[in-house]
Parts: C-alpha cells; sequence; structure tokens
C-alpha cells in the first residue's frame, strides 16, 4: 500500500497526540514531560492547533494506520515559538514533527517535511522556516539533505534546551 500524507481528520487528533507525546518523551536528551509539562499537553492536544488561521496538521497514512503528522503554518505568526520566527513575512513554516518508531525508515518524516514544501511554494511564500534540537539529529540530517540552512537568528532557549532555526529558500 503506497504512502498518503493528508489532513488529519478530527477523529484522528487524539491518537496523533498520543504518538506525538512518545515520540517526544523518547528522545534521548530532550526534556521529558515533567520538566515541560506545558509542552507535552500542547503536544497531547495537537488538534487544537488547527483552530489556527492559515494552520494544518496532516499525517502519513499507510493502509489505515497512522505513521506520523506534522503541524504547517502558511501564517508564521501562527507558528507559536520562541525567538523571532513568528515575525517573518512571506514565509511558512512547520513544527512538531513527529514519525511513530514502528514506521522510522519508510520515509515518513521527509513526505511529511516535503508537503509541507510543496504547500508552502503553492502558497507562493519565499521561504520556510523550522527549528530542531540536538536531541534530533536523524531530523536535522534529512532537513539538510533538503536543502534547509542553519540560520543562527532564528535560534532560541526553550527553557534550558537550546532550539536551533533553519531556513529553506523557495
Amino acid at each position: 500500500m503506497p504512502m498518503i500524507i493528508r489532513d488529519a481528520r478530527q477523529d484522528e487528533f487524539e491518537a496523533l497526540g498520543r504518538l506525538m507525546v512518545a515520540v517526544y518523551s523518547s528522545l534521548d536528551g530532550f526534556p521529558k514531560p515533567d520538566e515541560q509539562p506545558k509542552y507535552y499537553e500542547m503536544l497531547a492536544n495537537i488538534g487544537l492547533m488547527t483552530a489556527k488561521p492559515g494552520t494544518r496538521l496532516l499525517v502519513a497514512e499507510q493502509d489505515g494506520r497512522l505513521l506520523g503528522g506534522v503541524v504547517y503554518f502558511a501564517d508564521m505568526a501562527q507558528y507559536g515559538s520562541g525567538g523571532t520566527a513568528t515575525q517573518e513575512k512571506h514565509a511558512a513554516g512547520f513544527r512538531l514533527l513527529a514519525v511513530d518508531s514502528a514506521a522510522r525508515g519508510m520515509g515518513a518524516g521527509r513526505a511529511l517535511a516535503q508537503k509541507c514544501v510543496d504547500l508552502a511554494r503553492e502558497g507562493r511564500l519565499g521561504q520556510v522556516i523550522i527549528h530542531t534540537t540536538r536531541s534530533m539529529q536523524v531530523a536535522w540530517g534529512m532537513y539538510e539533505k533538503m536543502g534547509f540552512k542553519r540560520s543562527l537568528d532564528l535560534d532560541f532557549m526553550q527553557g534550558q534546551l537550546p532550539v536551533f532555526g533553519f531556513r529553506l529558500p523557495l
């Protein structure tokens, strides 16, 4: 069965939230739920992101199984990160990319990221902005292979966690 990238259905929000909490809480060196409870509450309730203008919750699905998800922002004012990213104009972004551990290596993360880039191009936006951490080295490498470049001006601290910004000019 082929992998499909599509908008999440409302009846999938809870399952996707659980998947995201499981993925992020398992990352070595990443803050755990007791260290950043508001962050994990946001992940658990990921469907609420769809209430923001220009925001889409995308999923990778194969044979009826959710492989992962990501939040796409057509308007960086809705992005919700620290630092200066929310002030970027004529830009899209994506955050909270997560792939089920059982589905890693199948290309779901890259397919989700590419869909976000494609949506930004379709919207005739000038760039895509993302953030990652040292705990996310697999994703970091994937972003660089896709053409994203480090942008120090987008870096910020989330509590004690350094968060690193990237840009992809379109």
